[in-house]
């Protein structure tokens, strides 16, 4: 007994790999479960009851409100300035009540007022063109062309999004890495204990052809 006890003990280079193998696995689980609850399911959240459907240009309008947003200039310097508000209107294949166009979840809730938030630049004048260039885009080369939005009744009935934050491939990600990081680590643990099972049973044989 003493012997077979001997004989499976690993050696150190065998108790880092299962050291390792342990690691990588409740990494993995970790990973799983701090994005699943921080990052996964509210991505969920925002996607359900959502989809895709074809926008037409109704208006494109600035208002009279402006907003601020904060620039920077250096590490130590930072400031406040001041664009105008741009709506787009749109009429989406799945309504014909006209919902307020975003570039995306980051911005709706940024701004939900506006269609738009320029590259916040120290020049209150550098941003008013810029919404102005964004406004001509919308009304002179989009016009009343159809394009892809992305909508959610559930959470935001009367807003559609240009672009989606958390698209397939970002979920899909989200659960790759952390299961592969499982997965390996699942592998260096069998192959070190399958690798110490073979070298005692080679042993054995060898001691009993010796005898």
């Amino acid at each position: 007994m003493a012997r077979s006890r001997a004989a499976y003990e690993y050696t150190e280079a065998e108790d880092k790999s299962m050291r390792l193998g342990f690691l990588l696995i409740a990494a993995g689980l970790l990973s799983l479960l701090g994005l699943g609850c921080c990052w996964l399911r509210p991505a969920l959240q925002e996607r359900g009851g959502g989809g895709s459907a074809n926008c037409t240009v109704l208006a494109v309008r600035q208002l009279g409100e402006r907003f601020a947003c904060t620039f920077s200039c250096g590490a130590a310097c930072r400031g406040t300035a001041r664009y105008p508000c741009l709506q787009v209107l749109v009429r989406t294949s799945r309504s014909s009540a006209p919902a307020l166009l975003h570039e995306d979840e980051r911005q709706l809730r940024s701004n939900p007022k506006c269609s738009y938030i320029p590259p916040c630049a120290r020049d209150d004048q550098e941003n008013s063109e810029n919404v102005t260039y964004k406004q001509k885009y919308w009304k002179e080369k989009v016009g009343s062309q159809p394009f892809t939005c992305y909508f959610n009744q559930h959470l935001r009935p009367d807003d559609v999004m240009l672009k989606r934050t958390h698209d397939e491939t970002v979920l899909l990600h989200c659960f790759l890495w952390p299961v592969v990081t499982f997965l390996v680590g699942v592998l260096i643990v069998v192959l070190t204990i399958c690798a110490k099972s073979l070298a005692v049973r080679a042993e054995a044989i060898k001691k009993k052809k010796n005898l």
